[in-house]
């Protein structure tokens, strides 16, 4: 499989993920791009033995969009770094059943997933395992009765833009767990990695990048 390489020097690798591909091995045995990526850099450079390529952020399975990858160890360590401290700065597009009722508004919710059965529930900032998460958004556009949204995550819980969507009314579209009510079976999730912000880790100029969603449904009622 062919990914879209967007930036790479010998510190970075940053690409487009398609959707529906694991991030990195899983259960299922597909093909994950984790592995993908490390036998296009062993074959694009020959090099012999074990390829290094560091994961420090991810996508759910059917989200595609804006990713990088650390092709060193200390690069790795550094974007971990700038990652708990805030300094890395991820926006997504996403379309939603209807459109919230604020223009743009910053959503708080404590998370709490259900390791068992891979799902994440909204509860009580008083559960033992629950996790603050935040985004901001803003409606750019509705068309069809979907909202076409920017988010910006402050926070990185597992599923999180769609649980926090899902409960203010507005679930994504495609999304069978969160939306299960107004969304069919086979229809692909509407959640796209669209701008991804970073400190390089050894020159330490900013760097932004973003790549946009295929024009297929639901994206192509909109003007991106």
């Amino acid at each position: 499989m062919k990914i879209n390489i967007i930036y790479e020097d010998n510190h970075l690798l940053v690409v487009e993920k398609p959707v529906n591909i694991p991030v990195q091995a899983d259960h299922s045995g597909d093909m994950d791009i984790l592995t993908i990526l490390k036998q296009g850099i062993k074959i694009r450079y020959q090099k012999p033995g074990n390829v290094y390529l560091g994961l420090v952020h991810r996508l759910d399975r059917p989200v595609g969009g804006v990713m990088v990858f650390a092709k060193t160890s200390k690069a790795a360590s550094r974007l971990s770094d700038s990652i708990r401290r805030g300094n890395f700065n991820r926006s997504y597009l996403a379309v939603t059943r209807g459109a919230p009722s604020q223009q743009s508004a910053r959503l708080e919710h404590f998370l709490y997933k259900d390791q068992q059965k891979n799902i994440v529930h909204a509860v009580s900032s008083k559960h033992k395992q629950a996790k603050k998460a935040a985004l901001t958004y803003e409606v750019l556009d509705k068309q069809n009765a979907l909202g076409l949204l920017a988010v910006t995550l402050h926070t990185g819980r597992s599923h999180q833009i769609r649980v926090q969507l899902a409960e203010t009314g507005t679930p994504l579209y495609g999304d069978q767990k969160y939306g299960s009510k107004y969304n069919k079976p086979g229809q692909q999730i509407a959640l796209w990695a669209h701008r991804l912000g970073l400190e390089h880790p050894t020159t330490k100029e900013w760097l932004e990048f973003q790549c946009l969603p295929p024009q297929h449904q639901p994206w192509q009622y909109f003007t991106i």
